[in-house]
């Protein structure tokens, strides 16, 4: 059989790119990203050399200076880059949903000032929903945009922002007087631009710094502090108000075959580091693979990589057709997330007392895979999701 996770139907355009993108990742990220987690280094220069294959750019639209490629072609893009180190494909994975949410629902005139820039990685996004007492409740959120005039004065705290200090463009979500009775309707997306750096960058926004964390080193967690912050009404997205929570939704249905990617990336480099291991090692006169113990659990492990890479493949596809995919997006994000769990975890026994070493690069996938089980939506919150579709589509009619 050929090696796992190939994807079939490729065009001759999504191969070339999946082939420069893993030489890429082989050369220039796998021999430095334990160096660079271990001093939590932004991976600056493996940013540029994403910047000059146009990575920032492979879904906007070639109008607007992108690769107008799918949502499939970059999610294979990140599982060959989340192979390499996580923290790298979560640099572009807010920029992204950003970009994507613009390109979706941005006014001509926001599309033409942030698009090109966004193409190139001049501008890079990030994304700005949960908030240090609201998660998955998304419309229980307490951040408020107060209207006067042609502007907005926003006040409260976010958390959890990736390349919330890196990023010059934030899609921030906030509750408005939309006067709806329905919570979620009294939501709007702002697209609040700003310096690079942490502390005041700006008049009434404060970026307090990086949040410690115990993997998904490199890349800049942080929160944001609005107080008093001015923001003019043009920078709705959409030019409407009310409708943010529709906006970051599908930001976050894309953002979940993402996870869905990432989690799949690490799975597979997890296998080939307990297969390459396994041959290696020996125990009682032969190497450990031949033992039945071990080569079970690499049958396993090879079996989870699978399910997961095509279940993440089939939710891309099918909402790239313009088919509503929660359900899908859903199942994809549970299954491949927990699978690279457990195939992490397995590659780490197989490893015995060497992946306990920092030595090893299977001590750093230990300390990514468990992020995967709640950033976009925990495993319980996909549940909800799949169960809600469910009972949608199978409503009982008697």
């Amino acid at each position: 059989m050929a090696k796992l996770a190939q994807t079939s139907g490729l065009t001759d355009v999504q191969s070339e790119i999946l082939s420069t993108v893993r030489s890429f990742v082989d050369k220039e990220i796998i021999p430095h990203a334990q160096e660079l987690e271990r001093s939590d280094a932004y991976p600056a220069e493996i940013v540029e050399g994403m910047k000059e294959m146009g990575l920032f750019g492979i879904t906007i639209p070639e109008e607007y200076g992108g690769l107008g490629e799918s949502l499939l072609t970059y999610a294979l893009v990140v599982e060959e880059i989340a192979r390499g180190w996580m923290s790298v494909s979560g640099v572009i994975n807010t920029h992204f949903i950003v970009a994507h949410m613009i390109s979706r629902h941005g006014t001509p005139e926001q599309k033409q000032h942030y698009l090109p820039r966004m193409a190139t990685g001049e501008v890079r996004g990030s994304f700005s929903m949960s908030e240090p007492d609201t998660g998955s409740d998304v419309a229980a959120i307490k951040t408020r945009a107060k209207r006067s005039a042609d502007s907005y004065t926003v006040d409260g705290s976010k958390m959890w922002l990736t390349n919330g200090g890196s990023s010059n463009l934030i899609a921030l979500l906030a509750k408005t007087d939309e006067g709806a009775e329905k919570a979620h309707q009294n939501l709007t997306t702002f697209l609040v631009e700003k310096p690079e750096g942490f502390g005041e960058v700006a008049p009434g926004l404060t970026i307090p710094g990086k949040i410690d964390k115990m993997g998904y080193k490199g890349v800049d967690t942080t929160e944001a502090v609005f107080d008093g912050f001015e923001i003019g009404a043009d920078q709705v997205l959409g030019g409407e108000s009310g409708k943010g929570f529709s906006h970051m939704m599908d930001g976050i249905e894309v953002g979940r075959v993402n996870v869905s990617a990432r989690a799949c990336g690490i799975a597979i480099r997890a296998f080939e580091l307990a297969v390459d291991y396994a041959q290696q090692r020996q125990t009682f006169g032969k190497p450990i693979a031949q033992h039945q113990a071990i080569s079970f659990k690499l049958a396993e492990m090879a079996t989870k990589v699978e399910a997961a890479h095509l279940m993440m493949v089939n939710a891309a596809r099918l909402k790239d057709s313009g088919e509503r995919n929660d359900v899908e997006a859903g199942m994809a994000k549970l299954l491949s997330s927990e699978y690279c769990a457990e195939v992490t975890q397995d590659a780490f026994r197989i490893h015995g007392g060497y992946g306990y070493s920092k030595e090893y690069e299977i001590e750093r996938l230990m300390r990514e895979a468990p992020f995967l089980l709640i950033g976009e939506g925990t495993s319980e919150i996909q549940k909800t999701i799949i169960s809600r579709g469910l009972l949608r589509e199978y409503q009982n009619r008697g």
